[in-house]
This record gives structure tokens, C-alpha cells and sequence, in this order.
């Protein structure tokens, strides 16, 4: 039945695997020492979209059955157990009259093995298994896995006459070759620069809600009448400071355990879409905060028990009046540090750095004036008198957060098909939170704890008129039209060809494909342009 049934695959696939090379399943490996006779074999696969491989528990009768073979397993090294799957899914096959067990997405194979000859150092596995979407793929694998982490020498295969002469057709006499830029590895620092400054203005957001701005005076002039010299004060303000920014930092530990567990896992965290589904709520209800409805605030025993610690003294006291403050300024932090998580989790480069980045930031921003205005206790004198300003920060953070939400939405529902939030859906529900956010500055809005507005200053007009011509930028973005692509904000929608406007297009992302590969390569020679081949 195998037989037949591959026979049938390669009839039915073969010209298109001449055209080009379908690999729609990437395979890495990894050993893992248990002890010095016992090792775990690990196999993992990332599935494109929509393909699936069928289980080794598939069901006589249906289709193929993924199988792995460990060549010279009697003499080197015998099994333990049975080889493990990650999670798998059952549907019933009309086609079959079975139920079909296949993995999607992902799949994870693990099987253990103890040595038998001590000197074996190396262990040689070939894995067969069949990939189906619209048609099936049979593969077949050969892995040599190390098991002392040296580096294992890989033969050198030979291209066919056939494939040299299909590479030689790739490569495109370019006319204008000094427009070509190669890339560079910064990449990675350049984002956590970036992710720096994102916090450190999360900081200052943070500083201007009621929760956090009223303390400055208070924490300074604690430190300032504690102290018997001038010297004293300043020197403990500083390290209120320093305490209150590794507090953030020791918030962004866990993720880099995580990352040391497994490299990819913050990366398939930031791509699922149950998880930005979840963001988009957990963004709901920090604006639900936000705009007063609420309040978000940790265990009040919590709070009593930092605060008791820090009449302790010294040092020791200082750091539990850091850790009050972080504790009591929660219901104004907790979203946008909240923020600052989903935004590290969907960056690119390693998320765990990039959120101790964006953490370092943001206790940075947030310590700076204790230390400053402790330095320069005058400095106070200029500041505003607290008031109802603070509540407005607050509302408009909350709007912010809002248009936030949905670029979570977005994400998922860009992943899985959904056509929930085309680009001009996305835009329109952009265009009403900053309508709503132009009539509460402009007073013709109010939440639960606005004081009443007598007189609208000039910033609240001034910002609220800069509101509106965000609104009047965003209108082109729901036409069909060259001014649709908004550039400012390209980061955020849904991108152009995920649109209203755009008819269904099987190649992907909305660009123009052929799925004949001499024809693609002559009309890369006549337009003069590269060659993507999938």
C-alpha cells in the first residue's frame, strides 16, 4: 500500500518539485545528556501553515505513518521505552474511513536510549513521514546526532547536472549592482536601544499619572529632613534611585529563564494567537482602568508589610521604600509595563533581552527625579501643583492603550484568516478612539474622576487639535487610492494587501508569483530584478 501510494504522490507532484524545491517542514535536533549511559533524542519540526504530518499511531488503512529508524541500535546502544510525540490531533477521514492522527503547526519527537558500547559517540537516524496539504510529500530524513557535543563533519553532496544548471540561471547580470547593501548583525542592539528609550518614555508617562506624581515631593523631602547632612540625603536618594531601577530589572529575570530553556519559546509565544487574543483584552481592561471604571491595585497586605519594612533604615529600609512605591503606583504602571511585555514578546531579536532593555528604561525614567530633585531640593518649586491635569493623563493613556488593543486583534486575525480586521476596518476603529480622544481634551467627554472643567487650557487645545489632524491623517487610509499607505504609522495596520479593495490572490503576501520556474526566471531577466525562490 506504501508503495502504491508514493508512486501515486511523485506521478502527481513530480513536475512541480521540478519547477521548485516544496519543503514545507523544517526539522532541528538536540541531545540531552540524562546520564553517562542514558541520552534523550530530541526532533523537533515547525509545520507550515495548513500542512500536517501524519503520527506513527495513524491507523492501518490510512495514510502513511510517520516512521524513524535508529540504524545500529543492537550494537552501539539499545532503546528505553517507546518513542514519545507531542500533542497530536484526530479527524475522522472520508477518504480513509479512518481517523486520521496528525500533528499541525509543530511537532516534537523524544526518544531515549542507553549506550552499550561506551566509545560510540554518535548516533545515525533516518526518519520517513508524509506532509499533506492539498497534495502529500513523502520525506525522507537523515539526521547523525552527536553525543559528546562535538561538531559532526556532514558529506558534501553534489548537485546533479540538472540543479547546476537551474543555479546558474539565477544568477542575474545586475545592472545597478552598487544599490545592492548587505545586512549587518546590529540589528539586535539597535532594538534594544530602541526598546531603551520606548521604556524610558513609559517612565515618564508613569511619572504624570496620580499614582506615582504626588510621591516625588513626599519620598525627597523624607530623605532630605532624614538626613542629618545635606551629603547624607542626597547620597540615600540616589539609592532609592538605583533600588527602584533594579526592581524593574529583577522583573524581566524569568523571561530570560525562559529564553535559556528553550531560544524559540518567546518567539512561538509572541506569534500565537490565542496569546495576542488574550493581549487585546488584558488591553481592554487596562483602559477600562485607565479611564477610572476601576482601579488596578495589588493585595493591600502586600502594600502594609513594604511599608512597615521600610522603617527599618539604612539601606535595607531604603530598598523596601523603592519597593513601596513600585507596589503602590501599580494600578497606574501595571498597564503600561503591561505594554511594554507584549511589545518586547512581538519584537524581533531575543525578547528577554529586549524586555530588560525596555525595564531598565522605564525604572530609569521613573528614578531620575527622586534623585535629581533630591540633589537640587528647589527644583520642587517648579513643579505643577497636582490636580485634575493628572486624571487627563491618565484618560489619554487609557485611549492610547485602546488603539493598542487592536493591533494585538490584528495580529491574530492576520495568522489565522479570520478577515475580522481588514486594513480599512482596523483604520475606521483607529479613527473613532482618536475622535473620542479629541472630544474628551476638548471637554465634550467625561469619565468618573474628571474634575469640572471651567476653562480649557491652551495644551489641551493645542494637543487636542494635534488629535485631530491624526484624525484627518488617517482618513486616506480608507480609500483605494496611492495616499492609503500611511507611512507613519506602517507598523500598525494590517499591511496594504490585506485589504477591502484586494481580490483573493494565492501567491503570497499579495505579490505577483509564478509557479513556473523557467518563466519566473525570464521575467526577472526582463525587469531587471531578484529572485525569490520558495
Amino acid at each position: 500500500m506504501r508503495n502504491v501510494l508514493i508512486a501515486f504522490v511523485v506521478f502527481f507532484t513530480g513536475h512541480f518539485a521540478q519547477a521548485q524545491v516544496l519543503e514545507p517542514v523544517k526539522w532541528t535536533t538536540k541531545v540531552e545528556k540524562i546520564s553517562e549511559t542514558e541520552y534523550d533524542l530530541v526532533f523537533d519540526a515547525l509545520i507550515d501553515l495548513d500542512w500536517h504530518i501524519y503520527s506513527q499511531n495513524t491507523p492501518e488503512g490510512g495514510p502513511l505513518r510517520l516512521e524513524i529508524d535508529f540504524q545500529n541500535k543492537n550494537e552501539n546502544y539499545e532503546l528505553i521505552g517507546e518513542l514519545k510525540e507531542s500533542k497530536t490531533h484526530r479527524e475522522f477521514s472520508e477518504n480513509f474511513g479512518v481517523d486520521e492522527i496528525f500533528f499541525s503547526d509543530k511537532a516534537r519527537l523524544k526518544q531515549r536510549i542507553k549506550l552499550i558500547n561506551a566509545e560510540n559517540k554518535k548516533v545515525e537516524v533516518e526518519l520517513f513521514y508524509q506532509v499533506c496539504k492539498k497534495v502529500c510529500i513523502n520525506a525522507t530524513k537523515n539526521f547523525t546526532l552527536s553525543l559528546d557535543g562535538t561538531e559532526i563533519v556532514k558529506e558534501v553532496k553534489v548537485l546533479d547536472a540538472s540543479s547546476k544548471e537551474k543555479s546558474e540561471q539565477l544568477k542575474l547580470a545586475f545592472k545597478n549592482k552598487d544599490l545592492l547593501v548587505s545586512c549587518n548583525d546590529d540589528g539586535e542592539e539597535k532594538t534594544s536601544l530602541g526598546i531603551f528609550f520606548l521604556g524610558f518614555i513609559g517612565g515618564l508617562l508613569a511619572l504624570l499619572t496620580p499614582c506615582v506624581f504626588p510621591m516625588i515631593p513626599l519620598t525627597v523631602s523624607f530623605f532630605t529632613k532624614q538626613s542629618e547632612k545635606k551629603g547624607k540625603g542626597i547620597l540615600n536618594a540616589v539609592i532609592y534611585g538605583a533600588f527602584i531601577i533594579a526592581i524593574y530589572l529583577l522583573l524581566s529575570i524569568p523571561f530570560h529563564l525562559m529564553d535559556s530553556v528553550e531560544p524559540e519559546i518567546l518567539n512561538n509565544i509572541s506569534t500565537n494567537v490565542w496569546l495576542n487574543t488574550s493581549f487585546f483584552l488584558i488591553f481592554l481592561f487596562f483602559a477600562g482602568s485607565f479611564f477610572g471604571y476601576y482601579e488596578l491595585t495589588l493585595p493591600h497586605s502586600w502594600v502594609s508589610k513594604m511599608d512597615n519594612a521600610s522603617n527599618v533604615g539604612g539601606i535595607i529600609g531604603t530598598f523596601f521604600m523603592a519597593l513601596t512605591l513600585a507596589l503602590v503606583s501599580f494600578s497606574c504602571t501595571g498597564p503600561i509595563l503591561g505594554s511594554l511585555l507584549a511589545g518586547s514578546l512581538s519584537s524581533d531579536g531575543s525578547a528577554a533581552m529586549q524586555l530588560t532593555a525596555g525595564m531598565a528604561g522605564f525604572g530609569t525614567a521613573l528614578a531620575l527625579p527622586f534623585a535629581l530633585f533630591a540633589m537640587f531640593p528647589k527644583m520642587m518649586n517648579s513643579l505643577p501643583k497636582s490636580g485634575g491635569w493628572l486624571n487627563t493623563t491618565k484618560v489619554v493613556l487609557g485611549f492610547l492603550e485602546l488603539a493598542l488593543a487592536f493591533k494585538f486583534l490584528s495580529k491574530a486575525d492576520l495568522v489565522s484568516h479570520w478577515g475580522l480586521l481588514k486594513r480599512e476596518i482596523f483604520i475606521g476603529i483607529w479613527i473613532i478612539i482618536f475622535i473620542g480622544l479629541a472630544l474628551y481634551l476638548l471637554g465634550k467627554i467625561k469619565f468618573p474622576h474628571d474634575s469640572p472643567i471651567k476653562k480649557l487650557s491652551f495644551s489641551r487645545i493645542s494637543f487636542g487639535v494635534l488629535v485631530v489632524a491624526f484624525v484627518v491623517y488617517l482618513i486616506p487610509g480608507l480609500t483605494n487610492t496611492e495616499h492609503a499607505n500611511l507611512k507613519l504609522i506602517s507598523g500598525f495596520p494590517p499591511p496594504l494587501f490585506y485589504s477591502l479593495y484586494e481580490k483573493e490572490n494565492d501567491c503570497p503576501l499579495g505579490l505577483d508569483c509564478y509557479k513556473d520556474f523557467d518563466l519566473g526566471v525570464q521575467k526577472a531577466k526582463e525587469l531587471n530584478k531578484p529572485i525569490l525562490l520558495d
